[in-house]
Order: C-alpha cells, then structure tokens, then sequence
C-alpha cells in the first residue's frame, strides 16, 4: 500500500507542482479582475466536473464491480462489462456537455449569481463554452483510470494528469510572450483545454485499452445498477470541488473575491493532491480486497494505516500553510497583474482555507470503507450536508469577513462531512483501529504541531517583500526543508517511525 501511494502521490505532485505553474501564468497574463474572475468562474465549473468523474468516484464505483466480476466470471466478462461502461459513460458526457453548451448562460448565472449586469458573465459563458469539449475526453478517461487502478498499474493513472497542464503551460507562455490581449488570452486558453483532455485519453488508450472491449452503450439492468451507485460515489468524492464552488457563488457577489479563493484554493490542492487523491486512488482496492476477504485483521490494517497515512501528511501541511501562507502567495502569484494588496488577500484566505485540508483527507481516508461495501449514498448525504453548512456559514460569515469569511465557511463545511462519516461509520459497520495506531496517532500530532512551532518561530529568517524572487524562493525551499526534517526528526524521537522503516516499506511489494 505505501508503494502504490508514494506512486500516486509522485504524479500528483508532479501535476500539481505543474499546475502552479499553469496558475502562476494565469495570474500574469489576466490579473484578478473581471476577465481573471470569468475565466476562472468557468474553468472552476469544467474542473469541478473533471474531478466529480476523476477524482475517486467512478473510481470508487467500477474498482468493486470489476474485481468482483473478473473474480466471478474471468477476465474476459471483466473486460466486457468494462467495454459497456466506458461506451455508455462517454455518450452520457457527450450528452451532457452538448446540453450545458446550451444552457451555459443559467448555469453560469448559478453558479456567479454577482456576474448578472456586469461583463464578466458573458466572458464566462464564452469561456466555458470553449472548455466544454474537454467533457467529451473525462468520460473515458476516468474509465480507463479506474481500470488501471483496478489492475495496480497506478503509475500510469498517476503521470497521465501532467498532459493536461503541459498544454496549457505551453500555449500560455506563448501568449504570455506575444503579450496578448487579457480577453484573447482567456479564450484561447480555454479552447486548449479541450485538446489537453484529447492528449490525455490518447495515451490511456493506447497503453490499457484491451481492458475495455468490446465498445458499446448500454443501459441494461447491471448497467443501471452500476451508474446507480457510481453517480452518488462521484459527487461524494468531489466533496472538496463542491464547497469551493459553493464558496464561489457567495463570493460572486464581491469583486476579486473569487480569484483570491481560486488562487489559496490551488495552493491547498497541492497536500490536498498529494494525500488525498493518493488516499481515495489506492484505498478503494485496497479496502475493497480486505472487505471480500472478511478478514477483521486486514481490514483493520487498511483503515488504521490510512488514517495514519492521512493524519501523519495533512496535518503538518495544514500549519505549513497556515504559517508561511504570505511567502508561499508571494512568491507563487505576485507578478504582472497580480498586485501586493491581490497576495495579502490570498493569503489571508489560505489560512482560513488550511484549516479544512484535515477533513477532506480524513473524508478520502474514510470513504473507501463504504465504497468497498459498495454503499456510495451514505457518503453522499454526508456530502450534501456539508454543501448546506458551507453555504449557510459561508453566507453568514462572508457578510462580516468578507472572503476570509467564506473560507472559514468551506472549513465548517468540510468538517461537516468528515464528523458525519465517523459518526455514521461508527453505527453501521465500526471502523477498525488496530493498537499501533492508537499508539501513533496522538505522536503524529504531537510532532506536527512541534514542526509548525519551529516554521513560525524561523519564519523571520524570510528576505523582505521588496528582496528578489530568486532569493525568496531559495529561502522558502529553505525554510520548508527545515520543516520536514523537523517533522522526521520528532516523529522518530517520539517512537512514531524512522528512515529504515519507510525505506523497507517502500521496498516491499504485494504478493501476486
């Protein structure tokens, strides 16, 4: 299980490490002004649907009915009903995208109500209406991912991701060169993002495609139960993707206030990437082979060993960024448009916003445990209720804080979700917490919040505002390398693990 996680977490990171790069340009080349906050009013909408498809849920759907069909029936029936998922899931998006393309006026007007009567809302439509063939693209590739998970081959699922921002990076710096009109700009990047979903499938067919075949669309009674439990798996997964864009629509309302949430929200997705995609990719097989088996020992070892996972990264990454949130957006976003007052509203956001990161990778680590009982609806309640709280608190708290406020709201919101399935876990099944990590877990925190002390008191080490880029970033990589090591350093004093331990663990790999 580490070995298949550090995998995924690898990608990830190279994605994300990528996509603030991606952001980083957007930032330059449209500011955080009306273009700025259409064009990512609209790329937030195609995002959310991304993940709601990538992102866990058809993830934590098809992986059980695979492996229980491949186990039942043999490959070649596993390989056919993969066929008709994969048929029926891309006409169903195609469908979809060619209805939004359609109504993208209301939908926009829904999601940023604030747009109405301005400029922004037809920049918006116009954006998202470019973006829309990438929908046609995430249908089958989140099949052909899930498969690939199916199977263990995550390295492939994990790495496809970096085409995507690889296009963009490349057409933006282009225009970044070429310095183009902000309005341009923003429409041919969006028109990119459509060719980067192409690049993405082509290379997941042509390395995994036998396992789906033959191609045809059906809507028989397996198939409904299938989409039955895969449509509430997906919107409960895409948890984080909801609040933020719940987030969005309050903060429509507020100029600029949507791009300093977008922008301290990537920064959030980057441990969020890391841990959480990481937990939901390879927990579900994991979990869903434990489950099968009715072993109580291997189901034990799989939850305690991914709440250790989850806790032992999220919660050091949530006070590194609470801490040197003003360096990190800085040094990230402050260039071209994007102005000084633009970083210390970012940054006063990503404080508020760290404070979620906790419960959406307890939510990726608790998950699993329902989905390998194939029970994707209680996860969804418990997503539903949590997108009442964040709008209800980020509406009330918004009013007086502004967009520190509806962070803070996202946070309540996404604490929600998490307190909801440890309580509703505990009453049906039982999670099952081995002795070791009742041992662990209280030095886990323990050496985080000895790391975040560490980051605050060095943090004045940091050059001043006005020192150049290069010599805030060395210093920064700096800083942050003194604080995992910090963090390695406690975890071993206080008996929690050492170097060998993850070294041997990395090491091991699964029997046949």
């Amino acid at each position: 299980m580490i070995r298949s996680f550090l995998t995924v977490s690898s990608g990830t990171l190279a994605s994300r490490l990528l996509g603030f790069v991606r952001d980083s340009v957007i930032a330059a080349l449209l500011g955080a002004g009306p273009v700025a906050d259409a064009f990512l009013a609209a790329f937030q909408l195609v995002n959310v649907v991304r993940r709601l498809l990538s992102e866990g849920g058809l993830n934590a759907a098809l992986v059980p009915a695979w492996l229980k069909i491949r186990e039942r029936d043999g490959t070649a029936a596993a390989a056919a009903f993969a066929g008709r998922v994969l048929g029926t899931v891309s006409a169903a998006v195609i469908a979809a995208a060619l209805v939004l393309g359609v109504l993208m006026p209301l939908v926009i007007t829904v999601i940023a109500p604030g747009f109405v009567g301005r400029g922004a809302l037809q920049f918006a439509v116009d954006d998202a209406r470019l973006m829309l063939p990438y929908l046609a693209f995430a249908g089958p590739v989140t099949v052909m991912m899930a498969l690939l998970n199916a199977q263990g081959r995550f390295a492939l699922t994990a790495f496809s991701p970096l085409l995507f921002n690889i296009a963009l990076i490349a057409v933006m710096a282009v225009l970044l060169v070429r310095q183009q009109d902000p309005v341009q700009a923003a429409q041919v990047m969006a028109a990119t993002v459509g060719v980067a979903g192409f690049l993405q499938l082509s290379m997941l067919v042509l390395r995994g495609g036998q396992a789906a075949s033959p191609l045809r669309v059906s809507f028989d009674n397996e198939m409904r139960g299938f989409l039955g439990r895969a449509v509430p798996g997906m919107v409960a997964s895409s948890a984080p993707q909801w609040l933020v864009v719940a987030g969005a629509v309050i903060a429509s309302t507020s100029p600029s206030a949507v791009s300093w949430l977008y922008f301290a929200n990537r920064l959030l997705e980057l441990p969020l990437g890391i841990v959480g995609v990481a937990m939901g990719t390879v927990l579900v097989p994991e979990m869903t082979r434990a489950v099968r088996s009715g072993e109580y020992t291997a189901i034990a070892h799989a939850e305690s060993r991914g709440l250790e996972l989850a806790v032992g990264l999220a919660f050091p990454a949530t006070l590194g960024l609470m801490v040197l949130s003003q360096p990190i957006a800085r040094i990230l976003f402050e260039r071209g448009a994007f102005t000084a007052d633009d970083t210390a509203a970012t940054a006063q956001a990503l404080i508020w916003l760290a404070l979620a990161l906790p419960a959406h990778v307890l939510v990726k680590a608790l998950s699993p445990a329902f989905f390998a009982r194939e029970d994707t609806l209680t996860p969804l309640v418990a997503t539903l209720r949590a997108i009442v709280v964040a709008i209800a608190a980020a509406f009330l708290l918004g009013h007086f804080f502004g967009a520190n406020g509806i962070a803070a709201g996202i946070a309540l919101g996404a604490w929600s979700n998490a307190l909801t399935l440890i309580r509703n876990g505990a009453a049906s099944f039982g999670f099952s917490i081995d002795a070791d990590a009742r041992r662990r877990l209280p030095r886990i925190l323990a050496a985080a919040l000895v790391m975040g002390a560490v980051l605050w008191l060095a943090e004045d080490a940091l050059p001043a505002a006005g020192a150049h880029d290069s010599a805030q970033a060395v210093s920064l990589l700096l800083l942050i390398a003194v604080g995992m090591a910090s963090y390695g350093l406690f975890l071993r004093l206080f008996g929690v693990t050492g170097w060998r331990e993850v070294v041997n663990a990395v090491r091991q790999k699964r029997p046949a």
